[in-house]
């Protein structure tokens, strides 16, 4: 028997969902959207439906499909609480987040192994950054300050941050020498649409023996430079020391380039506005180079701050019809009139389900405050972090569902657990599972491991085998599982040998099942160090099931709550 889940004191802000087709994306669309379509009447009538006939569907777990003439209404799933139903089309849609790097972290961390060293970390927006050229030890990270050392002439170094699918960019950065070079120019470049070190373009400031400081815009092509715009003496007699910021914005081919002392106003004009469409997406980072014949070496480069205001790439898009919602108590398999009824008043809504909410906490969510208790006041919906960050840069995992609300939870078995000042708005990828299926779907949540299979334990590696609910796949050991009865909603567990533990587990990390993209591959959300928070994009591992990434490789379990 089961019956419906009593309604969570909760509500979607109108900006989560909106009633319109998919646009391109670019660089002032939402950073995230679920989209419905036009909504056929039928959705709200359930007279319409007429008798419904259940059929019992081949291979495990055992599942009942429930129909209405040739329409499939709903799947249920003996010994789970989530039904897959058909509702209205909807696509899912994700866009990158704006961020700030200001390096507040030290790097490389002299005690871990060399290889092990990052030398300047994780950005706040997601994704490492990859350093390029002679020596490693050139690159480096105080708290406030990257740093670029031109220890030799003529080489240039390159920081970039991998994501190679950027398209549209609105970025800048801050950044002085230490010096005022002799014998020969330095100049550091803001790069983009950087496919690798002989492939890029680049708005370079020059700073000369002189104190003047020169901008240019150029390309780069298989080692051949070629001049976007022609050089600009921006200013004369500049001291060593003195933060210069360049901005650039590119939308498809068009390319605009500005740079200022960063002590005075940006300028309202663009100094360079060309066009060219030689590379359509590609990195963002810096490049610093000191001129052969430069005598004054070292040379440092203090990088105060990189800033992505707004970015563009292809977002990943998943379209189907399936809503995900939870029952108040596992299907014990016998379809009965109580359960009729519940699958009757489910059939065709619109209203906010497991994957709405998920979708609630991805990049550019808008913020949804709570006037019940025992949150009241607090936020309960809107994007989310990860977790703050350690001085070498790393983010802390511990971000639990209650600790995003910045609230304290008294679970079942009377444990009180407090709110965390430091992650207030962050969800580790446990707490965000938590966050959907326990506080707003109401699927009971325990205070750390239990073993009693009722409640949705804290940790994932916990999850794979006390979490409530029926398995769908597991790995045989060798090779992930087919997961052929594999829907939205189920909860996927992978050993990602992510570092998060100290001991030895089996599973590291959790996420929830989006459904198929554009592209046929099986796409899911999870909560992401490397992302900053939730994500069902592609930033430090695609968010797959298919293909040889990461978690394609990984996946250890698929549980169906």
């Amino acid at each position: 028997m089961a019956r419906a889940a009593s309604a969570r004191p909760t509500s979607l802000s109108a900006g989560t969902v909106t009633a319109s087709p998919t646009s391109p994306a670019s660089l002032t669309s939402p950073r995230s959207s679920v989209t419905i379509g036009a909504l056929d009447p039928t959705y709200f009538t359930q007279v319409a439906l007429g008798s419904f006939t259940t059929s019992v569907l081949p291979g495990a777990p055992e599942r009942l499909e429930v129909t209405s003439g040739s329409r499939h209404v709903a799947t249920l799933t003996k010994g789970a609480r989530t039904v897959a139903l058909t509702g209205p089309e909807r696509t899912f849609t994700e866009n990158k987040q704006p961020f700030i790097d200001d390096f507040q972290r030290t790097l490389p961390d002299q005690t871990l192994p060399v290889t092990d060293r990052k030398y300047w970390g994780t950005s706040p927006g997601g994704g490492s950054w990859s350093t390029l050229g002679p020596a490693d030890t050139d690159f480096s990270v105080v708290p406030g300050s990257a740093v670029i050392a031109l220890t030799t002439d003529y080489a240039s170094r390159h920081a970039t941050l991998r994501d190679d699918e950027i398209t549209d960019v609105d970025v800048r950065a801050v950044a002085k020498f230490d010096k005022v070079p002799t014998g020969q120019a330095c100049s550091f470049a803001l790069s983009f649409g950087h496919q690798d070190t002989h492939n890029n373009y680049r708005a370079r400031l020059s700073f000369l023996t002189t104190g003047a400081v020169e901008l240019r815009a150029e390309k780069e092509v298989a080692d051949t430079v070629t001049q976007l715009s022609t050089s600009t003496t921006l200013a004369t007699g500049v001291a060593a020391g003195t933060n210069w910021t360049i901005r650039v914005r590119r939308e498809t081919a068009r390319i605009q380039v500005k740079a200022w002392r960063t002590d005075s106003a940006e300028p309202t004009a663009w100094a360079v506005d060309v066009t060219d469409s030689t590379f359509d997406k590609g990195r963002v980072g810096l490049r610093a180079l000191a001129n052969q014949g430069c005598t004054n070496l070292p040379v440092k480069l203090v990088v105060s701050r990189f800033q992505v205001d707004a970015a563009t790439w292809q977002p990943p898009a998943v379209t189907h019809t399936t809503w995900v919602r939870v029952l108040s108590d596992p299907f014990d398999s016998t379809w009965t009139p109580a359960v009729e009824q519940v699958i009757r008043g489910w059939a065709g809504s619109p209203s906010p389900d497991v994957l709405t909410h998920a979708a609630a906490f991805l990049a550019g969510a808008p913020a949804v405050i709570t006037a019940a208790t025992p949150a009241m006041g607090k936020h309960i919906m809107g994007k989310a972090g990860y977790g703050y960050l350690d001085p070498q840069g790393y983010r802390y995992e511990g971000a639990d569902f209650h600790e995003y609300m910045n609230l304290g939870w008294t679970f079942p078995d009377g444990t009180y657990t407090g709110p965390s000042s430091k992650q207030v708005g962050n969800l580790d990828c446990s707490g965000y599972t938590r966050m959907v299926y326990g506080y707003h779907m109401g699927v009971p949540l325990a205070a750390g491991e239990d073993t009693s299979r009722t409640l949705l334990p804290r940790k994932s590696r916990h999850m794979v085998d006390y979490a409530p609910g029926a398995r769908i796949a597991q790995t045989d050991g060798i090779k992930p599982p087919a997961a052929q009865q594999l829907q939205p909603g189920d909860l996927l567990l992978f050993n990602a040998d992510s570092g998060d533990d100290t001991e030895t587990v089996t599973v590291d990390h959790v996420g929830i099942y989006l459904g198929v993209d554009t592209a046929g591959k099986r796409r899911f959300l999870s909560s992401r160090k490397t992302g900053n928070g939730p994500t069902m994009s592609d930033l430090g591992g695609a968010s797959l099931l298919d293909g040889a990434g990461t978690y394609a490789r990984k996946l250890h379990t698929v549980h169906r709550l």
